[in-house]
């Protein structure tokens, strides 16, 4: 099975838990658009907000070139973290990427792995650190729309 999310252009929504250190889990929502332009360049923009929480929402706008088949690299602007650079793989039933916030005295880094549970489901499970510290993580089922 070949990868849909992000692979392809398309709309998926997510739900799951937020999670940070010595806090309960925070239910979380977003919705995620994939769009490709020109040969191998993409865009993808998530927008996350907590329902039950009065937290800001979080904003996230990438936008990337697929390298190869396999490995692409991307830019990213965060609400929370400012100016990010990451990179991704693309294996055969997951999606795992890291990254690095620009100038950052906390120096804080990203990982995240979607994995594929079938063509219109992904499972994502993200961490953020400071250092060496997990500061938060996030799992959320993402499902497409039609």
């Amino acid at each position: 099975m070949e990868h849909t999310f992000f692979m392809e252009a398309g709309k998926w929504s997510l739900s799951g838990h937020w999670l940070e250190r010595d806090q309960p889990p925070i239910p979380i929502e977003g919705k995620t658009i994939v769009a490709w332009s020109r040969e191998n360049w993409f865009t993808m923009v998530t927008k996350l907000v907590f329902p039950e929480d009065d937290r800001a929402d979080i904003a996230l706008q990438y936008r990337g070139r697929l390298d190869n088949e396999r490995q692409y690299t991307f830019v990213l602007q965060h609400s929370e973290l400012g100016r990010v650079e990451g990179e991704g793989w693309i294996a055969m039933k997951s999606i795992v990427q890291r990254y690095w916030v620009l100038g950052d005295k906390q120096r804080r880094t990203g990982f995240e792995a979607s994995q594929q549970i079938d063509k219109n489901t992904y499972y994502l499970s993200s961490s953020i650190m400071a250092g060496h510290y997990l500061t938060s993580t996030m799992d959320v089922t993402m499902e497409r729309h039609a």
